[in-house]
């Protein structure tokens, strides 16, 4: 599925978000939600990545302590999950963090922690 948009990947991430929440419901562990997810995107023929370390550059120098991603969707999509009683703005800007530093186009942010999960899917773009 290399040939795939930012988008086309999106639809196909949200379609997974709906089918793990409907399986498993809210207030789970973020790393279970993250395992459940993963396996969904890899059925559906994409390639995942979990934990994935986004270092951070200072002075041009590569430092140890980065970032870690949850998910990255065939190299193009990161996907961050919180299973938290209400999102902070801190989360949505933390997406946005990972966007920059990574030169990446789209992140998805799922709060799997909603009685609604429509309410728990936010899409983050940097310049798509």
């Amino acid at each position: 599925m290399e040939g795939k948009t930012e988008n086309d990947i999106s639809y196909i991430i949200r379609g997974a978000i709906f089918k793990v929440y409907n399986e498993l419901g809210p207030g789970l562990l973020e790393s279970v939600y993250e395992t459940v997810l993963s396996y969904e995107l890899e059925k559906e023929g994409l390639t995942v990545k979990r934990q994935v370390i986004l270092p951070i550059f200072y002075d041009d120098i590569e430092l140890d302590n980065g970032y870690r991603l949850d998910i990255l969707v065939n190299d193009k999509v990161i996907v961050e999950i919180k299973s938290v009683e209400k999102l902070a703005k801190v989360h949505h800007k933390q997406v946005l963090t990972y966007l920059k530093l990574s030169k990446l186009k789209l992140g998805i942010l799922v709060n799997f922690n909603e009685d609604n999960i429509t309410k728990g899917i936010f899409r983050k773009v940097n310049g798509l």
